[in-house]
């Protein structure tokens, strides 16, 4: 299956639910950095002033960025992370005085059913960090946020 066949099954559903996984290209460990990563927080939280989603939880790792997000009515799943892309891009590029692609192309999503436990799913996205090892108490990670808190 090429990526434009999986596009051609996704759907964009306002006020939907969605855990979405960024990768960087080439799987770099880009955020290993916490200045870089706060870059990216950066743009979640432009993405939920802009009204195009609102931010339940996220972790940025140091390869990848895990989002659960509700869907608003101003734009397209597909726009939003789009955007997202774009601007973290210019970003971290700016900051680290680079240039070339920062995430891999595409991304995946996972759309939340009725039945399923919002704040599980949020434990198993913030709970990353101790799984990778990286430490050893989630509140000594610093790349991370939930609204439950």
């Amino acid at each position: 299956m090429t990526y434009q066949d999986a596009l051609a099954g996704r759907v964009s559903l306002p006020q939907q639910i969605y855990h979405i996984t960024l990768c960087t290209y080439q799987r770099q460990p880009v955020f290993t950095c916490f200045a870089t990563g706060r870059l990216i927080a950066h743009q979640l939280k432009d993405a939920q002033a802009q009204r195009h989603a609102l931010s339940l939880a996220w972790v940025i790792m140091p390869d990848h960025l895990h989002w659960l997000m509700q869907l608003e009515e101003t734009c397209s799943l597909d726009q939003v992370l789009k955007r997202l892309k774009a601007r973290s891009a210019q970003a971290v590029n700016r900051h680290l005085n680079r240039t070339g692609p920062l995430w891999q192309t595409g991304f995946h999503e996972h759309a939340l059913r009725k039945e399923e436990d919002i704040k599980q799913i949020a434990r198993y996205i913030i709970a990353n960090p101790l799984r990778a090892k990286l430490v050893t108490k989630i509140g000594d990670y610093p790349l991370w946020d939930a609204v439950w808190l």
